[in-house]
């Protein structure tokens, strides 16, 4: 079994991240996270913070000479901004004489944001300043799950040959307008030199201007992006129980993601608007003997099952819920009417959260791959994966 933590705030000293049950043998790299992170920082309308922020990335434990080793894997990610929180984040307390005055950075946060974590967070764990609240469930902490997709990446595509992409389908209701171009793995390269991830330029032109306009009125920006699995083989997940169907695993995991509202598979929420003759993916006798499908509507999972289909999974971001046209709260310290404190953010991050939701598909995919065919080295995953294609009657190929 696949298991992943995440610990660390937002302006702590460290994030780290850690994986259990990954086979030996998988090659990676400290190279390949930093290249992922890098990815996730990628972006028209991010904020600041983005443009000084580096991720100092330290594989600590689990690899050896560039393998796994089918121990726990540990990864560190450092903040470069921690000397400039080091007291405020401290995590002893300080002698009365180094603590810092509640202002500037240590300033008491007393004025929840509308759609954040703030008031929930103050009222679940008794915090009467929203600081605790917002460094943990800041969207820095998906840094920690870009690191440890990038090794499931590797762990898929080495075992299963499993690649995965992601576009932008949409930022505040701009975008492809029904006639995208679904990528492959091969146009991740294009796709990460747009600003806006996306192949189609006339689209990117209009996202583009979308945030300079809502940059201008002071706004912030959802939108909807998409994530592709190329190469699963049919038979991931069941429909026997609840818990172990893959679709709903994938629903968890990307409604997982900080500010995402709503996730569909394959072609989602329109399917209900089709007729049964309309909506379901019709087969027939390919020209090498195995089944072929006449369309993907289903998004390659059927009965909670992958179908040997491409996997596709779109996701909508609500808009950043830190507002420069602050919106109204009260002070949790008064009770008063007050503005929404405005922490530094972005206008937009939707092409970065799709780069997360790519981390949270190799994740789930390698947990559930891992469920399917087992083994303590990559080698006997390949075997058993092989074995149990070749298993299949040719009617079913």
């Amino acid at each position: 079994m696949l298991r992943w933590q995440t610990a660390g705030e937002s302006h702590g000293e460290v994030l780290v991240a850690m994986m259990e049950g990954l086979p030996a043998g998988v090659a990676v790299s400290t190279k390949d996270i930093e290249s992922a992170l890098a990815r996730r920082r990628l972006g028209y309308g991010r904020g600041a913070r983005m443009g000084f922020e580096q991720d100092k990335v330290r594989l600590l434990t689990g690899v050896r000479h560039g393998r796994t080793l089918g121990s726990p894997v540990a990864i560190e990610i450092g903040n470069t901004e921690w000397p400039k929180w080091e007291q405020v984040m401290s995590v002893d307390e300080l002698p009365a004489d180094q603590e810092p005055p509640a202002t500037g950075r240590n300033a008491p946060l007393t004025r929840p944001r509308p759609g954040h974590a703030d008031l929930t967070g103050m009222r679940k764990y008794g915090f009467t300043d929203a600081r605790p609240v917002l460094e943990r469930s800041s969207a820095r902490e998906t840094a920690s799950r870009v690191a440890l997709g990038s090794v499931a990446a590797d762990f898929l595509q080495q075992a299963l040959g499993i690649r995965t992409v992601s576009h932008v389908i949409s930022i505040a209701g701009v975008g492809l307008e029904g006639h995208e171009v679904t990528p492959g793995p091969e146009d991740g390269p294009a796709l990460d030199a747009s600003p806006v991830r996306t192949l189609d330029k006339d689209a990117e032109k209009r996202m583009m201007a979308r945030i300079d306009q809502i940059k201008k009125d002071g706004d912030t920006a959802g939108g909807v992006f998409e994530v592709i699995a190329y190469g699963v083989p049919a038979g991931l997940g069941t429909y026997v129980e609840d818990d172990r169907r893959l679709d709903a695993a994938l629903a968890s995991a990307f409604m997982s993601i900080q500010a995402i509202k709503g996730v569909e598979i394959g072609d989602g929420f329109s399917e209900a608007d089709r007729p049964g003759s309309q909506a379901h993916d019709e087969m027939e006798p390919g020209p090498d003997g195995t089944i072929r499908r006449l369309s993907n509507h289903a998004g390659g999972l059927e009965g909670g099952t992958s179908n040997g289909q491409p996997i596709r999974v779109r996701a909508a971001m609500k808009p950043i819920s830190s507002v420069p046209r602050a919106l109204r709260t009260v002070d949790v310290a008064t009770g008063q009417p007050a503005q929404a404190i405005h922490q530094r953010s972005d206008v937009t991050a939707v092409p970065a959260a799709a780069v997360i939701g790519e981390a949270m598909m190799n994740l789930t995919l390698a947990r559930f791959a891992l469920g399917k065919f087992g083994g303590d080295s990559l080698e006997e995953v390949r075997r058993n994966a092989q074995a149990y294609l070749q298993s299949w009657p040719e009617h079913l190929r």
